[in-house]
């Protein structure tokens, strides 16, 4: 990539059929449909895109899929998380071999009995920086359970030719973006927001450049951050008011589940088949998505009809 992304960069859905099989003709309509809501990029494979209930053969079959028939429209990047060295590394040729822009990993994790050090943690991510040339997005997430000092993640940006994108989805992400921008400098390319944006504009506020949500409102999000970015904030502030029931009720409701059920509901998928141990929405919780869904009008709500 010539120019740094910015923007809202959300996590594709990962489509199963009623019987649990991944459904990659789902697959491709859940992307026809992101690029259609504005989109500047696409991460597959990632938390929401319940990566922890996929087969190596199946994320090898999305990976293709996904980069095929995205075919350049805008830019992929492929979640490639494993406590394995070796098989990030792995997973990162093959993504790149296949076309994807980027990469995303969180730190090896495997429980609290087995967190690396921090050494290994630098180790782990400069391994796949040496075996490939786009750049890499660390997720700082609490799932890990990884703690990420901000002088370790400017280490990494500073040292790790690859590593310039940072996702923040810690407590208080907004103070931890302002510490790493202001201590990484130019090494810091892209600091972005997660969360489904539920503290998008603070971390705006903080120096964040861009959000990686769900797909479920990405044309609703977007435009608060290129508002913020052009200095309109009051603007911006109005339009995260209006999603904010929303970006809410999915954060702390919903999860994952979201975003499959509105696209099941507008014709983009067949089914809103989540893996066990996961279970369906309550009926309760799904009402009040599709009611907040409906106001806003989604773009996924009525794609396919």
């Amino acid at each position: 990539m010539k120019t740094p992304l910015t923007g809202i960069l959300p996590v594709a859905p990962t489509p199963f059929h009623a019987d649990g099989r991944i459904d990659p003709e789902g697959m491709t309509r859940v992307l026809d449909c992101m690029i259609d809501q504005g989109v500047d990029a696409i991460c597959i494979l990632a938390n929401y895109s319940e990566q922890f209930l996929l087969s190596d053969a199946e994320r090898a079959t999305l990976t293709k899929v996904s980069l095929d028939h995205v075919a350049g429209r805008v830019p992929v990047i492929v979640t490639v998380s494993h406590f394995s060295t070796d098989v990030v590394v792995t997973r990162a040729k093959e993504a790149q071999s296949l076309g994807a822009s980027m990469l995303m990993m969180m730190p090896p994790y495997h429980g609290v009995g087995l967190v690396p050090s921090p050494d290994g943690i630098f180790e782990h991510f400069a391994a796949v920086s040496d075996a490939i040339s786009i750049p890499i997005m660390v997720q700082d997430a609490p799932l890990s359970g990884v703690s990420l000092p901000v002088p370790l993640l400017v280490k990494m940006a500073q040292e790790i030719e690859n590593v310039s994108y940072f996702k923040m989805e810690t407590p208080f992400a907004a103070d931890k973006l302002a510490q790493l921008i202001e201590a990484g400098g130019d090494h810091i390319v892209g600091p972005f927001d997660g969360e489904e944006a539920v503290t998008l504009l603070a971390d705006l506020d903080a120096g964040c450049t861009g959000t990686m949500t769900s797909a479920l409102q990405p044309e609703k999000i977007r435009p608060i951050v290129t508002e913020y970015l052009a200095g309109n904030h009051d603007a911006a502030l109005e339009r995260w008011k209006l999603c904010l029931p929303l970006i809410n009720h999915e954060n702390r409701q919903c999860g994952l589940r979201a975003t499959k059920t509105v696209m099941m509901e507008g014709g983009v998928i067949g089914s809103d088949f989540v893996r066990h141990p996961l279970k369906p929405l309550s009926p309760r919780t799904k009402d009040r998505l599709m009611s907040l869904a409906r106001e806003l009008d989604l773009i996924a709500l009525n794609w396919g009809k």
